[in-house]
């Protein structure tokens, strides 16, 4: 597999995605790469996460799981890799299994469903949409807070759901993807800093920490740019806010985008939260408005658009310089 090959299939992954997305009927017959992957993940954590282990123990055993994870993706999909055809079909094939990795339509819809329930249904309905793509208390939020939230998951899923599956997609093909969308959904699962998880998901949170670092500066680099084409949008106050803030944010990726976010819209992002009972004290991405609403949330939508379109315009040049070099 050549580099051209990889940057030609993430940009057809990159277009079908954002054309038809993943089609209903099809999760609903034979479910999803993620669901699939979360399923064996779920059963590691069951049969190697022992309570009665003491901590370094747990930590290889979240090794372990790791190992027993990637593994067997890298295999399945290096083998579809060498046994799909020759030639267009064979890219085609490969090209349709790589689009269910970035999540471009998925994040669009779920983010607006948001808005569309504050607009319609006040703050009840808001909350309830927003509790479906943040981990939050959704009751400790006002209306001003379920639109921050809102914003803040798609600069970091925009990152980690659409530009770093495409990333590891342009590097390495449809196995890097997978390996990449594998890591990803460990540690969403199992990389949480609670007594369950701590040491099992240790190996877990610090490898996706790693494989999504070069992804969020690229998200950040798209939303300074989408800031620059997009009218009431500020790409001076995006460089600015990520220079400033990003480093702040307690995640080492999330914050750049959503400091990029944050500038470009004149708000301010992030700050302290609540997750169930527990409050976490974060620093603020931005120094513009805290008072969001929906309106600001289809603003994000549209910067949001306009990134994810220059990066496929990205994609398709880089294709086609490496095509003909």
């Amino acid at each position: 597999m050549t580099f051209a090959f990889s940057l030609g299939l993430a940009l057809a992954a990159a277009i079908l995605d954002v054309s038809v997305g993943y089609p209903p009927a099809l999760y609903r017959a034979i479910g999803h790469p993620v669901t699939w992957i979360g399923a064996w993940i779920a059963w590691l954590e069951r049969t190697l996460n022992r309570p009665e282990l003491e901590f370094p123990a747990r930590r290889v055993a979240g090794v372990v799981a790791l190992a027993a994870l990637i593994a067997p993706v890298v295999l399945v999909t290096q083998g579809l890799a060498q046994w799909a055809p020759q030639g267009p079909l064979g890219f085609a094939l490969l090209a349709i299994l790589a689009a269910s990795l970035p999540a471009q339509q998925s994040l669009d819809a779920h983010v607006r469903a948001v808005a569309l329930a504050l607009e319609r249904g006040g703050l009840a309905a808001g909350r309830e949409a927003v509790s479906r793509i943040v981990g939050r208390n959704p009751q400790s939020l006002d209306e001003a807070g379920v639109a921050r939230a809102a914003l803040e998951s798609l600069a970091e899923n925009f990152s980690d759901g659409v530009v770093a599956p495409l990333f590891w997609i342009a590097l390495g093909g449809l196995a890097g993807g997978a390996l990449y969308k594998a890591i990803n959904t460990a540690d969403s699962m199992i990389g949480h800093k609670n007594e369950r998880y701590l040491a099992f998901g240790w190996a877990a949170a610090r490898l996706d920490d790693l494989v999504n670092l070069p992804a969020s500066r690229l998200a950040a680099l798209w939303l300074i740019a989408a800031a620059y084409t997009m009218r009431g949008a500020s790409s001076a106050g995006a460089r600015r806010a990520m220079r400033r803030d990003a480093e702040k944010h307690r995640s080492p990726n999330a914050g750049w985008p959503e400091a990029a976010m944050a500038g470009a819209l004149g708000l301010r992002l992030a700050g302290p939260r609540v997750y169930d009972d527990e409050r976490v004290e974060d620093a603020y991405m931005g120094d513009g408005r805290a008072a969001a609403n929906a309106a600001d949330i289809r603003r994000g939508l549209a910067l949001y658009r306009r990134a994810a379109a220059i990066e496929i315009v990205a994609l398709a040049a880089l294709a086609l310089i490496a095509l003909v070099a």
